[in-house]
């Protein structure tokens, strides 16, 4: 379960932070979360509990903000959402997707801290 190494360098870092500011009270660290980057939301979200026991975020929540699967579709011209069943392909004329637009995202985006 690569969630739990994935949590673990999302705890390291968010400590490095608190510490680079004079060691900061961490109450929630938010992500953002990609539905093509091969993370499992609710693995993370259990993993990222793990990954705080015994350290300064224990307590600390992981809040995720989910960001859609959207690839370029050059028979369109324009950014169309995938769906499941049709990865990499556009929702409305069914062509093969050029590029994904995003969907891949894996990002810390903020600290909450106690002042």
């Amino acid at each position: 379960m690569h969630e739990l190494s994935i949590a673990m360098s999302i705890v390291d870092l968010a400590q490095e932070e608190s510490r680079s500011r004079g060691g900061l009270r961490i109450n929630a660290v938010h992500l953002r979360l990609g539905a093509l980057s091969g993370v499992v939301r609710d693995a993370l979200l259990s993993s990222y509990e793990m990954a705080c026991h015994d350290t300064p975020l224990a307590g600390s929540q992981l809040i995720i903000e989910d960001v859609p699967g959207m690839v370029y579709c050059p028979a369109c011209a324009a950014s169309r959402p995938v769906r499941t069943s049709e990865w990499f392909c556009c929702s409305v004329c069914g062509a093969v997707a050029s590029r994904i637009v995003q969907g891949k995202e894996l990002e810390l985006v903020s600290l909450e801290v106690e002042e």
